[in-house]
């Protein structure tokens, strides 16, 4: 009884790991953060009260599906890249640990089944946005961009900036101003947020080969962008209240939270290190976040 319990616990085991791989290949930090810029999305789209609990729970779950998918076949694509990486060389797919075709598998049926969720429960335009956004990402940026250009992430950062329209659009069937303008703040987000991840791993991308704009225009040149896309971020988060779609507390928070970012930019142009470097990385997430809960907890106190 005994081998034949351990050969149970063994074999629970190994699936729990495997099933845990897979779960990796989504890229589960990077996606809640999608998913909440996606949701923040569906309820400012509502100029009163609160969007239909349904539609933001199928929304939820399948822009979460197709992101998810975005992500596997990003590590797919990217596997021989990450294998020389030593921030990525974990991944499931360099470790051996799942295969190529598992995972285009995987992300097949996690992307197919939210597209279809999407298509069903909430309405065509967001299907299609959203298919678009996966088709940006997985295929425009990682296949065509991010190996051939410095700029790759200014101009792919426009799929990673699409979750609050594609929130928005799952709750009102359109795109409107507004939601353009919350794809405009992630948009100039982007750059200072990458960028200053890229510095304090130049040599992991000099290695990969791959021409992130540390290794191709030198990180004093990095650090400048860096610090003036932090400038055009803070002018564009302005515009929210510029055009009344927010109130004083966003404006305040806005102010506030783009000075720190400022703060850290400045800091890590005048005297870099390593250190300020992955502090300002750090800044960017918890800045993004913070910003779009400030613009939630506007909205329901104007209204």
């Amino acid at each position: 009884m005994l081998p034949m319990r351990s050969l149970s616990l063994e074999r629970g085991g190994a699936t729990r790991r495997r099933l845990h791989a897979f779960y990796v290949q989504t890229k589960p930090r990077v996606n809640s953060l999608i998913v909440f810029c996606a949701v923040i999305g569906m309820f400012l789209a509502v100029p009163a009260g609160l969007p239909d609990p349904a539609v933001v729970f199928a929304a939820t779950l399948g822009i979460a599906c197709v992101s998810g998918a975005a992500a596997a076949v990003n590590c797919l694509i990217e596997s021989q890249i990450d294998a020389r990486m030593t921030r990525t060389r974990a991944r499931p797919l360099p470790r051996g640990e799942i295969t190529a075709g598992e995972t285009l598998c995987f992300a097949g049926l996690l992307g197919g089944a939210g597209l279809a969720v999407l298509h069903h429960w909430v309405n065509p335009l967001t299907m299609w946005l959203t298919l678009a956004t996966f088709l940006g990402y997985a295929v425009v940026y990682t296949v065509f961009l991010k190996p051939r250009t410095p700029q790759n992430i200014v101009i792919g950062g426009a799929a990673g900036a699409m979750p609050p329209v594609l929130g928005w659009a799952a709750v009102t069937g359109e795109v409107s101003g507004h939601a353009l303008l919350l794809f405009l703040i992630i948009f100039a987000w982007t750059p200072p947020h990458f960028w200053s991840l890229a510095l304090y791993r130049t040599a992991d991308y000099a290695r990969a080969g791959l021409p992130m704009l540390p290794v191709t225009h030198g990180p004093e040149f990095t650090r400048l962008s860096v610090l003036l896309y932090t400038c055009i971020l803070f002018g564009v988060t302005l515009l929210p209240f510029a055009t009344r779609m927010s109130g004083w507390l966003y404006l305040a928070a806005a102010v506030v939270l783009g000075a720190g970012f400022l703060r850290h930019a400045w800091r890590q142009y005048a005297s870099y290190s390593d250190a300020r470097a992955r502090r300002t990385f750090r800044y960017s997430i918890l800045y993004l976040f913070l910003l779009f809960a400030a613009l939630l907890a506007d909205h329901y106190l104007r209204f």
